[in-house]
């Protein structure tokens, strides 16, 4: 489980592609290194992934094709930068909202809107994605959690703080980059079943 806090980010030292399969390398800040141990949960913009080679601040993982279709980490270079958040552990206060790093997919950055104290961010998405997108809902995005602040058509928007700027990777974003998607799961298990009780009904 994961709180939506991204603790940082994290540079792409390597990436060794294989057929359906990709291993990358990440080198970890010193702050979030401590005690990694092999079959740990970290997740990269919001997908959790397992370590599978730890060896100080340098940790190995492996991504499935369905990952790298699925999400934006099919698209990572050595040298680019994921955020990242260790798992939580029981007793940690949880900030932002339960995630699960289960990514549903991707959103397209349509518009940056930029004033002196912080930042809207407008995305694109698909229908599916959109029913469970409400305005003051929660979501995660490449791997924070955030408040919808607008829904318009097919578009939403997020208001973002000069920390969560500074902090990940959303102070460098453009226009046209893809972002993870992880929807709140309350809130889809409560679209899914409203949908469920007045789709029965019409029958």
């Amino acid at each position: 489980m994961f709180t939506g806090i991204v603790q940082g980010t994290a540079r792409v030292i390597s990436i060794e592609q294989k057929q359906d399969f990709q291993t990358h390398v990440i080198e970890l800040p010193d702050a979030l290194s401590d005690n990694i141990s092999v079959g740990a949960s970290i997740a990269h913009n919001g997908c959790c992934l397992t370590v599978t080679k730890a060896d100080g601040n340098i940790v190995t993982f492996d991504l499935m094709k369905a990952t790298l279709d699925l999400t934006n980490l099919g698209e990572l270079k050595p040298g680019d930068y994921v955020n990242v958040e260790r798992a939580a552990r029981f007793g940690d206060e949880i900030g932002g909202h339960n995630m699960s790093g289960h990514i549903s997919g991707t959103v397209t950055i349509v518009d940056i809107v930029k004033s002196p104290n912080n930042q809207a961010i407008w995305f694109e998405a698909d229908s599916d994605s959109l029913r469970y997108i409400l305005k003051k809902g929660y979501i995660g995005l490449d791997g924070c959690s955030l408040t919808i602040a607008e829904v318009n058509d097919n578009r939403f928007s997020v208001n973002l703080i000069p920390e969560t700027l500074t902090r990940t990777l959303f102070g460098q974003r453009k226009v046209g980059d893809r972002v993870n998607l992880e929807v709140d799961p309350q809130t889809q298990a409560i679209v899914d079943t409203v949908e469920r009780v007045l789709a029965q009904k019409a029958l």
